[in-house]
């Protein structure tokens, strides 16, 4: 039986069948046309399909409108939804990844989002999808720094050589290229192609890919296009494709890339060849980082010139036809097109597999008739000579002036990156510094070191410059403007070639300028003592109790008592007016021993002048007697003062200063031995010890039971007997003496005292032998017993002098903290001062530009405003995610009288008009009118190595002139030699004196108000 099909007539029997047999009838025309019709649409399809990937015609119009619904606009004040990229290389290093941290880090320290993107609906969709967003990447970008006219200071770009335009590409670089990876990228016949997808190619891989799971021996192709390789290296994660979902994110961002400016994508597909060969990842390099680009990969991996490489490959050997030189940098960017794939592996350990796929290369492009074959011979006879990174590394040249290097290295600590990484951040930041005048300045300063030059401008002769010696002597020199935003860092430059800024990054002895910061102290205190008692009654102040080593305290009663002008402006004027006396003849206890001090000019030491004269002549010795006072005044004055226990042998608090004393003793000497102790072997240790003992039986023996408690009489023989000899003692002194040393015998400072050494030395090397691997931290911590042990004779009432010795000594400290506070909030830069009276003159140290500070206060009537460099930051400009940022304007904080600050200005002025400055007196006339009159305070300092409690070598020489000129500007200005020939140098600070007045024609053409010659101080900068 046959069965009825579907579709098909009934069976009926024709002749010549066997019998029974029925032939099935023809198909219905029904069913004939269906089937027709399904072949026909199914054909139509499939020819529409091909179409499509021939032509992407249908792509184009879905993607172009879906494209332009992506937008984004710029808005001020920060955005409340935008979206920003959380990974891919390319945005960590333009820091579009960074920037809400880098926005929280500047919102922290005074600026606020002035300006920021803002994200269409659909491109904000598009982003949480995870699509990468599309809009004209920059492939040639960095740091930009403005001065406060605008103009560039500093422009850093990366890639550093690129090819400007796609029509200044090589032919044959852009037909290797397609070669390699992308063939039909530039096809002219598809003008709606989409480059993100080969689908031939894409099938191939995709298939491959299924067979490798069968069947892990078989090949996989790749099925990249140069669209989505530039999506992967620019924005996937580490730069790799991780899996299928990360290659199809890829695929939509490219293609939704390709059609962004319309439905005709060659001219994207020849931007894409153009940012593919300006932009790929070529490994990094030693003393260079990262490359990226052909250009820089030439130049960096063969040392190769761009510019004769382009020519080159371009067919422009020259007249005399340098075939060779041809060859072999077709041979090089060959080799960089396919180095590209792994390239840490073949710009490294894999050049021979390299070189060797190279040659392969270079056959196949001869066999497709890019190259003839007359290039690719004398290619193949070429090798690759890669760059010898020790003897040639490829460094670039510094073009950053100290001011940008300033501002650039102020900025990085605010976004919390490297000097590296933030110029290559896609960011402009407006600065403060006024380009001309730090040009003019840099070039002056630079100049110096000509000794015509130099004579030209009066700087040489005693105590000044000498023509052998002028290309040592460095120079550095800052000029700030004050406007009601704050202070403005005008210029700020040094004539070193290193990056150390000599005003911020130092800490230099500058002499004399701690006169400026004692007498600031010292009139803030008449300004306290003033508001203190100035409100009493005539009985209540003669009744003010007042300690006998107060005088400080003691003249403001007797001032506020007499028949004096009580205003405040007239008792600071008395206490200029007071005396010191200026005899070198007394010594100083201070800083816990006797020190005596001298003054510069032999013929001050019988004066006796007021502070006014000693500011002006800078005199030592009154100066060293002011602090001492202000030490004094401090110790009773300041809140819970203990000064008076030393007039009370009774008080308490005695025993609790003491044992400060002796842990902060304790300490230093413990600091001092782990110096010397460290880097030792057990063996050096003990030898260490033993030797710088005078060998007797009786100090080696309570040295070795202290190191060796748990040792046998016998072991105590042997070690007597190798460092004695014949000398050594018999067996049973042996015995006494193993008795008599041992552990619990003695305590470690009648230890000590027995083997003559010091007893926190004998506790250390004992510690380190028991525990070698010990820190410093971890001994001083151990050691707090045996450092109050070591001065429990100081606690024993018959050693009272000693007692107030050290008391005396701690309360010093004290002071000196409170003094430190002071100075701290009159802009002193470092955590701690010196406690001792040599503090006055310098022995503290300072920084240029926190003198600076220091004038500013004085400059603005005591109003501390904020020191600016930089006015705003543009981050991202031209991209999704632009931020701008802009400084706060701030309101300043008065940390100082106004009429302290103007007591000040004025003796600083007469240090101009009669003192130490006057040779810059009526330096500055302002053609306009402006009143320029300068003030300042000079300082000379040696840094010198101490060696036994006294000073030695000279390491640096400064000479420093902290300034006013007018009523707007100041600044420093420091001369300097570093190193041991300093103490050859004899100039003082008449050399950065005579530096400014000389240099007064160069400020005032900046400076005199005229409107081309400064900066606008605009509202919104900082």
């Amino acid at each position: 039986m046959f069965e009825h099909r579907f579709g098909e007539e009934p069976f009926t029997a024709g002749l010549g069948d066997p019998p029974g047999y029925q032939r099935p009838k023809r198909m219905s025309r029904r069913w004939r046309v269906a089937l027709l019709v399904l072949l026909a649409l199914s054909t139509a399809g499939a020819m529409l399909l091909w179409r499509e990937v021939q032509s992407s015609h249908w792509q184009a119009r879905e993607l172009n409108g879906y494209a332009a619904s992506l937008r984004y606009h710029v808005a001020p004040g920060p955005a409340e939804h935008i979206r920003f990229p959380n990974e891919g290389p390319f945005d960590e290093r333009l820091g579009y990844a960074a920037i809400p941290g880098f926005a929280a880090r500047l919102q922290e320290r005074g600026f606020d989002i002035a300006a920021q993107a803002r994200h269409s609906n659909d491109l904000r969709v598009h982003l949480e999808r995870g699509w990468f967003a599309p809009y004209g990447e920059k492939t040639h970008a960095g740091l930009t720094v403005l001065d406060c006219s605008r103009e560039t200071l500093h422009a850093f770009r990366y890639p550093y050589r690129r090819f400007e335009h796609f029509e200044n590409l090589p032919p044959v670089v852009v037909q290797a290229l397609l070669f390699i990876e992308n063939r039909d990228l530039l096809d002219t016949e598809r003008p709606e192609m989409n480059p993100a997808v080969d689908w031939v190619r894409f099938t191939r891989a995709v298939m491959s890919q299924l067979g490798s799971q069968i069947d892990p021996d078989i090949d996989t192709h790749g099925g990249s296009t140069l669209a989505t390789q530039i999506e992967k290296y620019r924005h996937s994660p580490g730069g790799i494709t991780h899996d299928a979902r990360e290659k199809l994110r890829q695929m939509i961002s490219a293609s939704v890339r390709a059609y962004q400016q319309g439905t005709q994508t060659m001219p994207a597909r020849r931007q894409l060849v153009l940012d593919y060969l300006n932009t790929v990842p070529l490994s990094a390099a030693p003393r260079h980082g990262e490359v990226h680009g052909l250009g820089d990969g030439l130049w960096v991996w063969f040392g190769t010139d761009f510019e004769r490489a382009q020519a080159l490959l371009a067919g422009q050997a020259g007249p005399s036809g340098d075939t060779e030189a041809q060859a072999q940098v077709l041979r090089q960017a060959v080799a960089l097109m396919i180095a590209h794939r792994r390239p840490s592996w073949y710009l490294g350990q894999g050049r021979k597999d390299l070189d060797q796929s190279t040659d392969a290369h270079l056959r196949l492009l001869a066999a497709a008739g890019i190259i003839d074959t007359a290039w690719r011979d004398a290619a193949l006879k070429q090798t690759l000579v890669f760059r010898d990174m020790e003897k040639d590394p490829p460094l670039l040249p510094s073009t950053a002036s100290k001011g940008t290097t300033a501002v650039r290295t102020r900025l990085a600590g605010m976004l919390g990156t490297s000097l590296y990484n933030l110029d290559r951040l896609d960011a402009e930041a407006s600065t403060t510094l006024n380009g001309k005048l730090q040009e003019a300045v840099s070039e002056y300063l630079g100049r110096l070191g000509d000794a015509d030059f130099a004579s030209s401008q009066q700087l040489m002769g005693d105590r000044l410059l000498q023509p052998n010696t002028l290309s040592e002597v460095r120079y550095s020199f800052t000029l700030v403007e004050s406007t009601p935003q704050g202070n403005l860092v005008r210029v700020q430059t040094d004539t070193t070639q290193q990056p150390l800024d000599i005003n911020e990054g130092s800490k230099l002895e500058l002499g004399s300028t701690a006169k400026l910061r004692v007498l600031a102290t010292y009139l803030e205190l008449v300004a306290e003592l003033h508001g203190r008692l100035n409100g009493l009654a005539p009985a209540a102040l003669r009744a003010t109790e007042v300690s006998r080593q107060d005088s400080l305290g003691r003249w403001a009663v007797d001032y506020l008592s007499g028949p004096n002008d009580p205003s405040l402006g007239a008792m600071l004027e008395a206490a200029m007016e007071r005396r010191f006396s200026a005899d070198p003849g007394e010594q100083f206890f201070t800083g816990g021993g006797l020190h005596s001090f001298h003054n510069f000019n032999r013929s001050d030491d019988a004066r006796n002048p007021s502070l006014r004269e000693s500011m002006q002549a800078s005199i030592n010795l009154p100066f060293v007697r002011l602090m001492r006072e202000i030490v004094r005044h401090t110790m009773y004055q300041v809140p819970g003062s203990t000064a008076r226990l030393l007039e009370d042998d009774l008080d308490p608090r005695r025993e609790a200063y003491l044992a400060l004393f002796a842990d902060r003793e304790g300490q230093a000497f413990l600091r001092r031995f782990w110096r010397k102790t460290d880097n030792r072997t057990p063996q050096d240790l003990r030898a260490m010890l033993l030797d710088g003992l005078t060998p007797n039986a009786d100090r080696l023996s309570a040295v070795f039971r202290y190191l060796e408690p748990e040792a046998s009489v016998e072991a105590l023989s042997a070690f007597l007997a190798t460092r004695l000899g014949d000398n050594a003692p018999p067996t049973d002194r042996v015995a006494t003496l193993h008795e008599r040393f041992a552990l619990d015998a003695f305590d470690l400072p009648d230890r000590g005292y027995v083997a003559r050494v010091h007893p926190l030395e004998l506790w250390l090397v004992a510690y380190r032998l028991r525990h070698p691997q010990a820190t410093l931290s971890e001994a001083i911590a151990a050691s707090a017993g045996e450092r109050q042990a070591v001065y429990r004779w100081l606690f024993r009432t018959r050693a009272k002098d000693a007692q107030d010795t050290r008391i005396y000594t701690m309360l010093e400290v004290e002071a000196f903290l409170e003094i430190h506070r002071r100075w701290t909030r009159l802009g002193y830069p470092f955590g701690h001062l010196v406690p001792s009276l040599a503090t006055a003159l310098g022995s503290s140290g300072d920084r240029p530009a926190a003198l600076a500070e220091l004038m500013g206060i004085i400059v603005n009537g005591g109003v501390r405003r904020p020191m600016h460099r930089i006015a705003d930051l543009k981050l991202a400009q031209g991209t999704p995610w632009e931020t701008e940022l802009r400084s706060i304007p701030a309101e300043g904080e008065r940390v100082m009288p106004p009429e302290v600050a103007q007591t000040l200005k004025k003796a600083l002025s007469e240090v101009v008009e009669a003192g130490t400055a006057r040779r810059l007196a009526g330096s500055f006339q302002s053609k306009t009118g402006e009143d320029l009159s300068p003030g300042g305070k000079t300082g000379t300092g040696d840094n010198r190595v101490v060696v036994k409690g006294r000073s030695g070598q000279a390491m640096n020489r400064t000479a420093t002139f902290v300034f006013y000129l007018g009523p707007r500007h100041f600044g420093t200005i420091t001369a300097y030699v570093v190193g041991p020939d300093a103490a050859q140098y004899r100039f003082t600070s008449g050399l950065p004196v005579q530096i400014l007045r000389s240099m007064g024609p160069v400020l005032l053409a900046h400076l005199d108000g005229r409107p081309d010659s400064g900066c606008p101080a605009n509202p919104g900068s900082g």
